[in-house]
């Protein structure tokens, strides 16, 4: 949760570097990210719940999530499953389909473009003697990166280990 205005957000962090993709989210769909990951069990099933054991009681497996597109600040997703029969993918919202993802162990991943257009980089490297358009990258718009540093500052975060766990995708 962003405290200072109580809105939710997911953040993935890309598996290579030090980038993340903010994805603001509603209060339900993060409390569902949120107690699957930290093992919280609800006494009644959550609609992510319910989905999941649908899926798995048909036979389906959601296989991974990817983040697909952004266009004016709205992203979208394709959630990819199978069963025994058939190969389908569908259209989600990231935050169902990563709420989805947790619940079947799966990867989540973000297109290139995607990450490209509106990842971020909390800090810039501060052992860099060199602006970073020096070294040929474009230049930082430290207003718009200001408001993300000041948002990632306020997460009350819970601690999880260096090493991904069983199941953990590219990005988490």
């Amino acid at each position: 949760m962003h405290t200072p205005t109580g809105q939710h957000v997911v953040f993935l962090k890309e598996k290579t570097s030090e980038r993340y993709l903010p994805i603001w989210i509603g209060p339900d769909v993060a409390n569902a990210i949120a107690t699957r990951i930290t093992n919280v069990k609800p006494e009644r099933p959550m609609t992510h719940d319910l989905m999941a054991s649908t899926l798995q009681e048909l036979g389906c497996v959601v296989e991974r999530v990817v983040v697909t597109t952004v266009s004016d600040d709205i992203y979208y997703a394709r959630l990819y499953a199978r069963s025994d029969r058939r190969s389908v993918d569908v259209d989600a919202r990231p935050s169902d389909a990563i709420a989805l993802a947790v619940r079947f162990e799966c990867p989540v991943y973000v297109a290139t473009d995607v990450m490209d257009r509106a990842g971020i980089v909390p800090s810039p490297d501060e052992d860099s003697e060199t602006a970073p358009e020096d070294r040929g990258a474009e230049p930082i718009d430290e207003d718009r990166l200001a408001v993300f540093r000041n948002l990632i500052n306020s997460l009350d975060l819970p601690e999880f280990p260096d090493e991904p766990g069983p199941g953990r995708g590219p990005a988490s």
